[in-house]
């Protein structure tokens, strides 16, 4: 072990520092000429969707990730065939100028697994199903059976990694949440503990072998037990003299907007902490469009760690009550009903700068209005307060949106009802007048250092709103609400954010992906933070981004966290050589006739590898079983085998309308 001295993990902590970014260090690990870990830059991989057995189509996908900025390239090697094809692979792009190290990723079956070891520079296999299985089957083992199961697996496990210590190989063990084996289920359940230990099993088998060359992943849906599992490992790594790098991602995150969010939750929570040695954000989209993506969460910590301290923290540990590797919502109090306690965190937009003489500019907040028929109707995501700064509205605002004003400007409000004051720290402590409702006191964690919030009137009406201007702000605020917690202080806090066009290389030539920057920064800043149940409200600022994108961002991040749930989540696999219809497509077209089921969650996977264990956290499943052939799920349960493609969709719904969870779509007037 190659441990650094600058890693100064203690019992109960994950990394280095919960208040300033410092980078954990691990063991660097030689990946063909490319190493990972150490002081390496975060790596950027991704996987081919192609077949295998098509090595000019794998070959030519390669390429256009490689010049999309993947370092390394990871292909699927289900059977000894593929395994054997990727020389031929490996061949012809050495013979086009590309030596990019290749990864084979393995499921089930050992002999592909030593064959790919001998060919490429790193394996990937995953403990759940490598000489393991998972039927979803209670086990019960005593202790002594237990290790016979594991001696069992160690002679299946043994050979490979000889091979791997052969030929230079580099191997990633790869544990996913959905794919737990039985054995790990029924001893550990279905927890971030267990995914740890199905890792650290053939962690231990590699060390009793004196096979170090290893990479470990914690991969999981729910970015929650994503970042649980990461944290635990890194505990328990450390308590057994490991050190091994990490690579970070979210499975099954899904397309667009959404998958977007989901990766920059869970990826950009641990790298705000440090951890992660290299990533792949997994979309289901063409693998060089995950690259970009991938490459704009890492490059902002090559800035923070060039940067240093932005400014010196006080040190601080976990607060009592705090635990990493659970959920639990910070306790806060319910103001009239509306916002903190169990109330589901608000949002917050910014509409002083539009035109408030029409009233169509609330459609961006989720409230449309019908001149015809002189009402709003509300989307799934509506917003629940808008400000307005010092603008007066020249029409009716809707009866259940919350509008904030500056304070001097909510003082001369002949009408003041659903109208609430917005103040500066001082403004409220020498107010004359305070609403008898709501008061939102912009603070900061300066202003809790400096001792001004202990001279506030903590009631009923308070709410903070907590800003920052810190390079490291996520860990600024995190401070913020442990130091609530051991002053015992549960006000409502809503996360305040605010973004301008400079933040991201190349954002301000490229709206594109100035939107795409902004989502991913504003996912990685207050998701940290939600995911840990940190935070009754979002309020989100760009001034260069559009206020639809702006509400939908603050919902996604919501749904991401499992915060708030606004809206149908798809749990879609990004493609691979064994996917067995275009994801691509289908996702689209099931996203098109479901998409208004709230709170219903969907998985769409393109093959029984991953498919029955990652979308077990779906309430219902859409899996490709054979050429042309789905099977469909009821969570865990199969309800129709060998259902033709033509018809699955349809009889997807029907399960839906039997469960009572399908919602006729109403004609928008």
């Amino acid at each position: 072990m190659n441990t650094a001295e600058s890693n100064t993990v203690l019992p109960g902590k994950y990394c280095n520092s919960l208040t300033e970014y410092s980078r954990f260090l691990t063991r660097e690990v030689s990946i063909g000429h490319i190493a990972l870990g150490g002081t390496n830059p975060v790596r950027i991989q991704s996987m081919t969707t192609t077949d295998t057995m098509d090595t000019k189509a794998t070959v030519e996908q390669t390429i256009r990730m490689v010049e999309a900025g993947c370092e390394y390239v990871r292909i699927t090697a289900p059977s000894i065939k593929e395994a054997r094809n990727l020389a031929d692979i490996k061949k012809e792009l050495k013979y086009r100028g590309y030596d990019v190290p290749l990864i084979a990723d393995i499921h089930f079956t050992p002999n592909a697994a030593e064959a790919a070891a001998r060919i490429v520079e790193k394996v990937r296999i995953n403990p759940g199903n490598y000489a393991d299985k998972k039927r979803f089957d209670q086990l019960e083992y005593t202790p002594a059976e237990y290790e016979a199961e594991l001696e069992r697996i160690y002679q299946k496990f043994a050979p490979l990694v000889k091979v791997c210590k052969e030929y230079g190989t580099a191997m990633r063990i790869g544990t996913n949440h959905g794919s737990l084996s039985d054995r790990i289920m029924s001893y550990y359940g279905d927890t971030p503990r267990g995914m740890v230990e199905s890792a650290m099993e053939f962690i231990r088998m590699c060390e009793s072998l004196n096979y170090y060359n290893l990479v470990i992943s914690m991969k999981a849906s729910n970015p929650q037990v994503m970042v649980q599992a990461y944290r635990l490992l890194v505990e328990t790594m450390q308590k057994e003299g490991m050190n091994y790098p990490l690579h970070l991602g979210v499975t099954e995150a899904g397309d667009g907007e959404d998958g977007r969010i989901k990766s920059a939750v869970g990826i950009g929570t641990l790298l705000e902490d440090g951890l992660g040695d290299t990533i792949r954000v997994s979309l289901t989209e063409d693998p060089e469009f995950e690259a970009p993506v991938a490459i704009a969460l890492a490059d902002r910590y090559i800035k923070r760690q060039s940067a240093g301290t932005d400014y010196p923290f006080t040190p601080v540990g976990l607060p009592s009550g705090f635990s990493p590797y659970e959920y639990q919502k910070r306790p806060s109090s319910e103001l009239n009903t509306f916002i903190g306690g169990h109330q589901v965190p608000r949002v917050v937009l910014d509409i002083s700068r539009e035109n408030l003489r029409d009233p169509a500019v609330l459609a961006a907040g989720g409230y449309h209005y019908s001149p015809l028929l002189d009402k709003y109707n509300m989307g799934e995501q509506s917003v629940d307060f808008v400000y307005l700064a010092d603008q007066l509205p020249s029409f009716v605002m809707p009866g259940n949106l919350k509008q904030l004003y500056d304070y001097t400007t909510w003082l001369k409000l002949a009408k003041k009802k659903n109208c609430h004051p917005l103040f500066g720290l001082n403004e409220y402590l020498e107010a004359g007048e305070r609403d008898m409702a709501l008061n939102l006191v912009k603070v900061s964690y300066d202003d809790l250092k400096s001792g001004l919030v202990a001279k506030l009137n903590i009631d009923d009406t308070l709410v903070f709103v907590l800003e920052t201007d810190r390079e490291h702000g996520m860990a600024d605020q995190r401070q913020f609400f442990f130091a609530l917690a051991e002053l015992g202080i549960s006000t409502p806090v809503i996360l305040k954010r605010s973004y301008t066009s400079s933040e991201g290389e190349g954002s301000l030539m490229d709206p594109a992906k100035a939107e795409s920057d902004f989502q991913l920064y504003a996912a990685t800043d207050t998701g940290a933070l939600l995911v840990d149940g940190f935070g009754d409200g979002i309020w989100l600022n760009a001034s260069h981004i559009p206020a639809k994108t702006i509400v939908s961002t603050a919902f996604g991040i919501l749904q991401a966290t499992r915060s708030r749930i606004s809206k149908t989540e798809y749990i879609s696999c990004p493609s691979c050589g064994r996917t067995l219809f275009d994801l691509q497509e289908t996702t689209q077209m099931i996203r098109s006739r479901t998409s208004h089921l709230k709170g219903v969650k969907i998985g769409i996977m393109g093959c029984i590898v991953n498919g029955p264990g990652e979308m077990a956290d779906a309430d219902y499943g859409y899996v490709g079983t054979g050429p042309g052939k789905i099977t469909l799920y009821r969570g865990k349960e199969v309800v129709k085998k060998s259902v033709n493609t033509e018809n699955a969709l349809d009889e997807l719904i029907e399960i839906i309308r039997e469960d009572g969870n399908w919602i006729e779509v109403e004609p928008q007037q």
